[in-house]
């Protein structure tokens, strides 16, 4: 019988996570699909070849949270599995798991799951999580405190925008208190993570050392991180970015401590639904805050 081996993940494994990761979601997503939503299409080429840049990243930071599941099949290594986790400081996090759909229901996925948990070694925890059940069950059973998440969909009303003031470029210099702000909102700075993210989003701050905030804006003008010490100024830094959306825009990760980014969603016209959880384990549920998939 073919052996499943568990074992830290290496360099050059990346483009075979990067394809089963890319069935494991594809497949995932389809299955969860609502007649509301759009068809789900293949990872594109593009997006393939970031995916694995972000995961060598995590993989250069902290090696000891990536895993892979290995079939031996001949002597050949097929990757059927993935856990790729990182530890900032007193913070752990799950950059993405899965397990192929043809490999699921056979523990590999708690395997996965329990050696991304040792070396958390007791920090408190946060990930996104889709709304696969058996996924949930077994983050639920690790400690895991599993919070629903919204997401706005659509084309911003561009009438809708107001006049936003007091926001400028964000560069290097600013990590600092940049960190300070995450740890108060989610028990440690992002550390490195600021600087990947440097390289490839566009940074926009408010420096107001009363009401600091930051955002991250990708190039289809979606927030894809955002922390701030007052709702007042997470608003401001969501109308900057949806003032700079393509046709049809996103903003996801929104959890109930985070209405305030619901009510610029409604102000724009944007529509609003569900999607999987936020899972937390020994801290709140951050906020002001609309968490990064990659980077939490």
């Amino acid at each position: 019988m073919d052996s499943v081996q568990v074992r830290p993940m290496r360099e050059d494994d990346l483009p075979s996570v990067e394809r089963a990761s890319a069935v494991t979601f594809f497949e995932a997503e389809q299955s969860t699909r609502r007649v509301s939503d759009p068809e789900v299409e293949p990872r594109s080429t593009v997006a393939s070849e970031q995916w694995i840049d972000r995961m060598r990243f995590n993989l250069s930071i902290d090696p000891g949270g990536c895993w892979v599941a290995v079939k031996e099949d001949a002597g050949a290594g097929e990757v059927v599995g993935f856990a790729i986790s990182q530890n900032r400081g007193h913070l752990w996090f799950l950059a993405t798991y899965g397990v192929l759909p043809s490999h699921q229901g056979q523990g590999i996925g708690k395997r996965l799951m329990d050696a991304a948990l040792a070396h958390a070694d007791g920090r408190p925890g946060i990930f996104s999580s889709s709304v696969h059940p058996g996924a949930t069950r077994r983050y639920r059973l690790a400690g895991f405190s599993l919070h629903p998440q919204m997401r706005m969909v659509g084309t911003v009303d561009r009438s809708t925008l107001p006049a936003v003031a007091g926001l400028q470029e964000g560069r290097a210099d600013d990590f600092e208190w940049m960190d300070r702000l995450d740890q108060n909102l989610r028990v440690a700075g992002h550390g490195p993570d600021h600087g990947y993210m440097l390289d490839t989003l566009r940074l926009v701050v408010s420096r107001d050392r009363a009401r600091p905030g930051y955002v991250y804006i990708d190039d289809g003008g979606r927030a894809s991180l955002l922390a701030a010490a007052h709702p007042e100024t997470a608003q401001k830094l969501l109308w900057e970015a949806l003032a700079l959306s393509r046709p049809r825009t996103l903003v996801n990760c929104i959890t109930v401590p985070n209405e305030w980014a619901i009510d610029v969603g409604l102000a724009a016209r944007l529509d609003i639904g569900q999607e999987g959880y936020i899972a937390v384990r020994d801290m709140p549920v951050p906020a002001p805050y609309l968490a990064s998939g990659h980077f939490l």
